[in-house]
């Protein structure tokens, strides 16, 4: 995989070495849970989409395993959604 982010660093002007991120940023405002919902399950779902794994929390790097109750390689405080009935 190293090699990847190398090949990757090394064809992008903005970038001498290794590439991780995709270049350029769009931040959002989260403005409710619902929006936070759907980027979370966006975020979740790259290894899935990627065809790395079967389930978001199979992808050992992944806070999905954490919101699964399973323990993930970082330790995190999932938040808690609040559904509104």
């Amino acid at each position: 995989m190293l090699n990847l982010f190398g090949f990757a660093g090394r064809t992008h002007s903005d970038n001498k070495d290794f590439k991780f991120w995709q270049s350029g940023n769009h931040p959002e405002l989260v403005y409710s849970d619902k929006f936070f919902e759907q980027k979370l399950n966006y975020i979740h779902n790259n290894p899935v989409r990627a065809g790395w794994v079967e389930q978001p929390e199979d992808y050992l790097y992944s806070s999905a395993r954490d919101y699964q109750g399973l323990r993930g390689l970082i330790e995190i405080d999932p938040v808690i959604l609040i559904k509104k009935v």
